[in-house]
C-alpha cells in the first residue's frame, strides 16, 4: 500500500499535470482567438488602375476600387465611407499628375494623414505629353498650364507595362512574402500586352487617316500609340464645360476636317456633343477611357483599350 506521503506526491503530481493542460488548453483557446495578423489593404482610385494592381496581385489578394467608373475621374467626391477606407489602406495607388482631383486635395488631409499615395504617373518608364490647348489642338482658348503633361497615361498600353511593374516593386515592399508572385504577375501582364498591342493595331490599320472628334481630351496617349487622326476636342483635357468660344472653334474644325465621327463619353452629359454635331455629316458614337460599364477585375484594362478600338473602328468604318 501507497504511504500518505507517496499518496500526497501522487495527488499532487496530478494536480500539477491538470493545471498544465487547463493552462495549455487556454493558451491554445486564446491563439485561436486571436485574430490573425491583418492583410495589407491596397486601394486603387479607377477601375483602370484597379484593375492592373488586380492583375499584379493575381492569386495573393484582390485590391478595393475607390471610384466606380460612371463617376467623373477628374469631378468625383468622396463620402465618409469612401475616406474610412482611405485611413485603413497600406497603400493608394493612384494616376495623380492632377488627374484626380479632388483625390489629390484629400491626400494632404488630416482624415488621410501618412497614407501612402502611390502615383503612377511617375512610374519609371512611363511617357508623357504635354495638354494639348485649344478645341483644334491649335493654340486657340490658350491656357497656362505650365508645362504640365496629360494624366490619361494609362490609355498607353507601354505605359500600363511602367505601371505594372511599379505595382508590383511597391506592393513587394509592404508585402514581401508574395513579391515573387507580384514579379511574375507583372510581367506576365506585359506579355499580354504586347498581343493586345499587335490586336488593336491590326484592327485600326484601315481607318487610321479618318479623322474625328473626341469629348475631352482623354485619349491623346492611345492616339499616339496607334498613329491615329483625331482633330480635336469639345471639352479639354479636364472635361469642364466648353465656353461658347471653344464651342464655336470644334464646330468650325468638324466642317473644315470634315470628321467622320464626334465620340460622347458615358461619364458626361450627351447634350454638348449633340449640339456640336447638329446639321452636320458627322456621326456620333461613344469611347470610354474609365471602363465604366465594365465590372471591376484583372481584365477590365484590357477590356476598356479593346472597347475603345471597337468603338473607333465601328463609327470611323461604318
Amino acid at each position: 500500500n501507497m504511504s500518505g506521503l507517496e499518496a500526497r506526491a501522487t495527488r499532487k503530481h496530478k494536480l500539477t499535470s491538470t493545471g498544465r493542460s487547463v493552462v495549455s488548453a487556454t493558451l491554445t483557446l486564446l491563439l485561436l482567438a486571436s485574430p490573425a495578423l491583418a492583410e495589407p489593404k491596397f486601394i486603387a482610385s479607377i477601375v483602370p488602375v484597379h484593375a492592373i494592381v488586380s492583375a499584379v496581385m493575381g492569386e495573393a489578394g484582390t485590391p478595393e476600387l475607390l471610384l466606380p467608373g460612371r463617376l467623373s475621374e477628374h469631378a468625383a467626391s468622396f463620402t465618409a465611407t469612401q475616406i474610412s477606407m482611405l485611413g485603413k489602406a497600406d497603400l493608394v495607388f493612384i494616376i495623380g499628375g492632377g488627374l484626380e482631383a479632388k483625390l489629390t486635395q484629400l491626400s494632404g488631409s488630416e482624415a488621410v494623414a501618412g497614407k501612402v499615395f502611390v502615383e503612377l504617373s511617375k512610374a519609371p518608364g512611363i511617357i508623357t505629353h504635354h495638354i494639348r490647348e485649344g478645341g483644334g489642338w491649335d493654340g486657340e482658348d490658350h491656357e497656362d498650364h505650365s508645362d504640365a503633361f496629360d494624366p490619361h497615361v494609362w490609355l498607353d498600353p507601354e505605359n500600363a507595362k511602367a505601371m505594372a511593374q511599379h505595382i508590383a516593386d511597391q506592393l513587394g515592399k509592404v508585402d514581401p512574402a508574395n513579391k515573387a508572385i507580384y514579379a511574375d504577375n507583372a510581367s506576365q501582364f506585359a506579355a499580354e500586352l504586347e498581343k493586345l498591342s499587335a490586336e488593336i493595331a491590326a484592327s485600326l490599320a484601315d481607318i487610321k487617316t479618318k479623322p474625328y472628334i473626341v469629348f475631352h481630351d482623354a485619349f491623346q496617349y492611345f492616339e499616339k500609340r496607334f498613329g491615329l487622326n483625331a482633330v480635336g476636342s469639345i471639352a479639354d483635357f479636364s472635361g469642364k464645360p466648353p465656353s461658347a468660344k471653344r464651342l464655336k472653334h470644334i464646330r468650325d474644325k468638324l466642317a473644315d476636317s470634315r470628321a467622320v465621327c464626334v465620340f460622347r463619353e458615358p461619364q458626361y452629359d450627351s447634350k454638348v456633343a449633340d449640339t456640336v454635331t447638329e446639321g452636320s455629316t458627322a456621326r456620333s458614337a461613344v469611347l470610354d477611357p474609365l471602363g465604366a460599364d465594365l465590372g471591376p477585375g484583372a481584365e477590365a484594362y484590357q477590356q476598356t483599350l479593346r472597347n475603345i478600338a471597337a468603338g473607333l473602328r465601328s463609327c470611323l468604318a461604318g
